[in-house]
Formats: C-alpha cells, sequence, structure tokens
C-alpha cells in the first residue's frame, strides 16, 4: 500500500538555505541589453552561449532553480549579480527586468498566490502579466522572507515535481539502502543512475553524485552485469529505459521483483524512494525498457 513521504525539518531548512543560489541570474534577449546598459557597472555581462560552457553556472542546483531547460531561445546574455543589485534598479527598471524573466521562462518566479503569511514584503517584487501577478525570486528578497512563509512555498514547489508518493520498505531490502530508502536528499545532483550503482556497489559516496549514462554503463559492464531477455525480475536486476536513440533516460534497481530503489530525478526534491513496478513503467512505459543482471 501506497503511503506519503515527509521530508524533515532540517532537510526542509537545507532546501530553504540552498534553493535561491547567493548569485543572482537575470537573463536577457539581445534587444533589451541597452535598456540597462547604465546600470550594469556591479554585474557581468555573459553572452548566452558562453555561459552555457561556464563551468561555475553549469552546476546543477543554478541549472535547477532556474530551470535553464525552459529558457527561450532569445536570450542573449545573462546578467551575473551579487545579492540585492535588483533592489538598487529604479522602480520602473525593476519592473522592466522583472517582465522579461517572465517573458523568456526564467526559474525561481512563482504566483504571488502560493505565498502564505505575511506578503507586504514581496509587493516591491511582483509583476503582472496576463492578468496574474508573480513573484520573482532573488536572494536578498527570498531572505527577507519569514520562515513559514519559505516553508510553505518550498513545500508546494518541492511536491510539483513529485509527489511524495512510496511504499514500504520491503524485508528483501539489502541494509546499506535502508538508510536512503524513503528519504530526500539535502543537496541537488544525486540522480537515478548513481542511485542504482550505489544500490549495487555499496559505495555510499555514489549516491551523491550526477553520473551519466557512459560511466553508468561502464560500471554495469564492470559490475558483470549483462542485459538479459526474460521478462521475468528478480532482486539485484538493474532495469533501465532508453529513448530511440539508444539513451538511457532512466535506471532503477530490483529489490524483489516487484519493488525498486529509485530516484526519479536530479533535485532534491526527488526522493530515494521504494517504488512498484508498475508506477515504473507508468512513467517510463513510452520508452524501451532492458533489464541486466549479475552473473
Amino acid at each position: 500500500m501506497k503511503r506519503k513521504l515527509q521530508p524533515t525539518s532540517d532537510t526542509i531548512k537545507e532546501w530553504i538555505n540552498t534553493y535561491v543560489p547567493d548569485k543572482d541570474l537575470f537573463f536577457l534577449p539581445e534587444a533589451n541589453l541597452t535598456s540597462f546598459k547604465e546600470y550594469i557597472d556591479n554585474a557581468l555581462v555573459i553572452p548566452h552561449e558562453e555561459f552555457k560552457n561556464h563551468s561555475s553556472y553549469k552546476q546543477v542546483q543554478f541549472a535547477n532553480s532556474y530551470e535553464y531547460w525552459n529558457l527561450s531561445k532569445d536570450v542573449a546574455y545573462v546578467l551575473v549579480t551579487p545579492p540585492g543589485w535588483v533592489n538598487h534598479l529604479p522602480a520602473e527598471k525593476k519592473i522592466e527586468l522583472s517582465h522579461i524573466q517572465v517573458e523568456v521562462g526564467r526559474g525561481l518566479i512563482h504566483p504571488i498566490s502560493d505565498f502564505s503569511g505575511d506578503i507586504l514584503s514581496l509587493r516591491n517584487n511582483v509583476v503582472k502579466v496576463k492578468g496574474e501577478e508573480y513573484v520573482v525570486l532573488h536572494k536578498a528578497m527570498w531572505e527577507e522572507l519569514s520562515f513559514r512563509c519559505n516553508e510553505d512555498l518550498i513545500t508546494d514547489i518541492a511536491q510539483e515535481w513529485e509527489e511524495w508518493d512510496c511504499y514500504h520498505v520491503p524485508p528483501q531490502t539489502p541494509q546499506h539502502l535502508r538508510t536512503y530508502a524513503n528519504t530526500f536528499p539535502s543537496r541537488a545532483g544525486s540522480n537515478c543512475l548513481s542511485a542504482t550503482l550505489f544500490a549495487i556497489t555499496q559505495q555510499e559516496w555514489i549516491i551523491h553524485e550526477w553520473v551519466h549514462p557512459q560511466t553508468f554503463l561502464q560500471r554495469l559492464a564492470l559490475e558483470d552485469y549483462h542485459v538479459i531477455l526474460s521478462q521475468g525480475l528478480r532482486a539485484g536486476d538493474v532495469v533501465t529505459w532508453e529513448n530511440a536513440d539508444g539513451i538511457i533516460q532512466h535506471a532503477s534497481y530490483c529489490i524483489d521483483g516487484q519493488f525498486f530503489f529509485n530516484k526519479r530525478g536530479q533535485t532534491f526534491f526527488n526522493a530515494w524512494s521504494i517504488v512498484h513496478l508498475d508506477d515504473l513503467k507508468g512513467d517510463w512505459g513510452h520508452l524501451s525498457m532492458k533489464s541486466y543482471r549479475k552473473k
């Protein structure tokens, strides 16, 4: 039977501390840079193509918080600013910049209806677009909000990434997985591939890594895992789902033939959870499934 997951209070505190990065990023199309030229003495203006390859800003927490994958193709520049920079803009320029962020699909933007408690301090960070009022988050403003407001918002945001459902830990679950089963990470980066490699290697540090598909397949081979044709699954098997190009999109570790140790994504909102094979097929059944077994 499914049950609800709940992050600990310490985990939520870690999420709140990390969710809004220490540097604020604002994304601009080519035509908009000139409008802010006189205000960028205390900012870095990075061409978007260069930004995408910048080691500092490729870090997973920046990518997750600002949701790079949703950015408009029109983005040509990224303003990298210290906390509070945006508060020194003239009111009309701050509104203009906020409008642009909504239009280009920047992350860290939420409807004001998502906030609770004393939200008067948010009013200087609200922009109205198509009749909806949005809060454009930045570090200084995030730190000024009450803990209750941050807690309520971060909880709502987390459950947009996935429903907090899981199953009880099966009796056959290996001891090293019990420590992590049905818990949340406190930092971003761990993904389904690292969770699966941790399950088969018992190397605890690996669970916190962001593992890529070729690294994953290499380790499966080194651990003597091979593709099996049988549809029946048993404890210790690894299941992957590949796209049309043969690239792994998801992997999970089989505990007892029906239940799996699993992580749905690379954010800290994605738990290491116990899921049923039917759940995995529901999420990934549109892709090609492969099963691996240790010889």
